[in-house]
């Protein structure tokens, strides 16, 4: 074994893997249970992947990529036995035979669509419609021969609409603003009046009080029940409606356990029904850990499925003949498609090439500590991992923060986290007061927040690691982008010299920009985090980066997207003028053709060097 000071271990990991990875993010079995398609994200490219089992996969759209087009994305495809319905990057829907054929449009180009649903017929696909001004529940015939027809407006949110099995209802979730779709949304239910044009009557609200958040309805394969998650006071709880008599019952409470994320995208799905209409299986998660589930409507007891070295699943769909098919994952083992079958689990597609030794990889620690009020905060650290190398005393460390900011770092493998570990740094990923995955109070406690107890929890993170001895105490790093980015740059204002220095992707600088320039999904997001305006004025000054940088004194690498519209390069070009006046060490670094997130593979061979150079003149070689 080799002794060289951390941070300067070689690692197999590279630049180029990690420009590679593939990133899967959707997964679903036709109708009949014989072909399984999920989504790769390559390059920024959605690609449709089909296969059956035994068999390699197979590219479905060559030439229009796959990408849900409302919001942040999600909900991209749906399918028959022969077909998948999907959202083209250009805001069509689009269909295609799994054996044979091309794209065929179905809808024209104009707007955006999200989360295709297929009426049990196959006939009639209900999908979700945005302009950016309106939303609306819309219908199209599956052979794209009609116009498309609203078929539910007069909200300002829909998603996870969903057809009775027998094809004469149709139940989704809504919500208006000033909610996000984690505060409170509502279920609604509606008949279908068959014809040549769809309509929906009878339409009657099933759940949704005030505060009440619901997730996913779903119908039962008998269609006797409609079931649904629902958040309606610390954690989360499994609701069947009996459809026959409307009553309801909670089929699983959880117990400081979450059944759902806050629903950032179209399409998340978190539990799906068994075939036999009796039985349910549902991912649990806790701490950043998730499991898997199943229970019977009959008697309500929860039993465990083993999932063997995963420690992350996401979703889940079961098939016709209830094959379970899941994107799994743990800190040592990358993103995989896996299915179930009668010897276990069967890895049918990965999102890496899986090459490098699990002895290059962190093993990621659950860790706690208290605030200075005595409220504690959670995070994840990652040791420094490399079989070849040891080093003497602590190692520098990246205290990573997450952005959203209603999001969080899960025990999950990151490409990222292992470049860095492998390298000789520790990190510790800090899910700071206003994260999800802790129970509703935690995450509400960011409410008018936002810009003040996240930078005092990434302080105290930093701190922790210092305490526990986890971290040399000259050499902390703290990185994050967009939210997290704004919460690096507040850090490195208000806690000048506890950082040697800081990485800021894209992060929000002038919260007056934001709050003038967001998009109708996030257009009320502030005024809950910080306030409303003009009466949070001295507020969004205050928590504002851009008129405070000249306190900034430890050393700044700034990344940012050239197209980025939510986080617009002027933000980033602020800061760097500041630090250009006031003589700091930075870096400023604007890719042409990325956005708000990094996905090109240029940029990212780019990229990682250039941060592990930055770290290197500004925290290991720094006096």
């Amino acid at each position: 074994m080799k002794s060289r000071p951390f941070g300067l271990w070689e690692s197999p990991i590279t630049a180029r893997m990690l420009s590679q990875d593939i990133r899967l993010t959707e997964v679903g079995w036709n109708k009949d249970g014989t072909t399984l398609i999920w989504l790769e994200g390559r390059s920024g490219y959605g690609a449709l992947v089909a296969a059956r089992p035994g068999e390699p996969g197979r590219d479905l759209n060559p030439e229009i990529a796959c990408q849900g087009g409302v919001g942040y994305g999600g909900g991209e495809f749906a399918l028959t036995d022969d077909t998948v319905f999907f959202c083209g990057k250009d805001g069509r829907l689009y269909t295609r035979n799994l054996g044979f054929g091309f794209e065929q449009a179905i809808t024209p180009a104009y707007g955006n669509v999200a989360s295709p649903a297929l009426s049990p017929d196959g006939k009639w696909v209900v999908f979700v419609f945005s302009d950016r001004t309106n939303d609306a529940l819309a219908v199209v015939d599956s052979g794209g021969s009609l116009w498309p027809q609203k078929l539910m407006s007069g909200s300002d949110f829909y998603m996870q609409p969903a057809w009775h099995p027998d094809g004469t209802s149709i139940a989704w979730v809504e919500w208006d603003h000033p909610d996000m779709p984690w505060d409170q949304t509502r279920l609604k239910m509606g008949k279908v009046t068959p014809g040549n044009l769809l309509q929906l009557t009878n339409v009657t609200q099933i759940a949704g009080m005030e505060n009440e958040v619901i997730f996913q309805p779903e119908f039962s394969p008998d269609g006797k029940y409609l079931s649904y998650i629902t958040s309606r006071g610390n954690w989360d709880a499994l609701v069947l409606v009996n459809l026959a008599n409307g009553q309801k019952r909670d089929l699983y409470v959880s117990d400081e356990i979450h059944l759902m994320g806050p629903a950032w995208v179209q399409g998340m799905r978190a539990y799906a029904w068994q075939p036999d209409g009796q039985n349910i299986v549902f991912i649990q998660y806790q701490n950043g850990f998730a499991t898997l589930w199943k229970i019977a409507i009959s008697d309500q007891k929860p039993e465990q499925i083993p999932v063997p070295e995963y420690s992350w699943l996401q979703q889940i769909s079961v098939s016709s003949a209830g094959q379970i098919a899941l994107i799994a994952s743990s800190a040592k083992i990358s993103p995989r498609v896996i299915i179930s079958s009668a010897t276990g689990w069967q890895v049918i597609a990965r999102s890496t090439a899986e090459n490098v030794p699990p002895e290059y990889l962190p093993e990621p620690k659950a860790i706690s500590w208290k605030a200075e009020d005595g409220s504690l905060v959670h995070g994840i650290y990652y040791n420094p991992a490399n079989p070849n190398y040891q080093s003497e005393g602590l190692p520098p460390a990246i205290v990573y923060i997450h952005g959203g900011p209603t999001s969080q770092t899960v025990a999950a493998f990151s490409s990222e986290i292992s470049y860095f570990t492998s390298r000789g740094y520790a990190w510790l990923a800090v899910n700071y007061r206003g994260s999800s995955g802790y129970g509703n109070e935690y995450r509400h406690k960011l409410d008018k927040n936002w810009g003040y107890l996240d930078v005092l929890d990434a302080a105290g993170a930093a701190q922790a690691l210092i305490d526990q001895k986890l971290a040399n105490p000259k050499q902390l790093i703290i990185r994050g982008g967009s939210a997290g980015g704004y919460t690096v740059l507040n850090a490195l204002i208000r806690y000048p010299g506890l950082f040697k220095a800081g990485i800021c992707l894209y992060g929000v600088s002038n919260l007056f920009l934001l709050d003038q320039d967001t998009h109708k999904f996030e257009a009320f997001y502030n005024a809950s985090l910080i306030g409303t305006l003009p009466e949070a004025a001295k507020k969004y000054h205050d928590w504002s980066p851009v008129f405070h940088a000249d306190k900034i004194q430890d050393a700044l690498a700034i990344f940012q997207g050239e197209e980025d519209k939510v986080v617009p390069p002027s933000q980033s070009e602020e800061i760097v003028a500041s630090l250009q006046r006031s003589g700091v060490p930075y870096l400023y670094k604007l890719y042409p053709g990325e956005g708000h997130g990094f996905r090109k593979q240029e940029t990212l061979l780019d990229f990682y060097p250039r941060v592990e150079r930055f770290l290197q003149q500004n925290v290991l070689f720094a006096p």
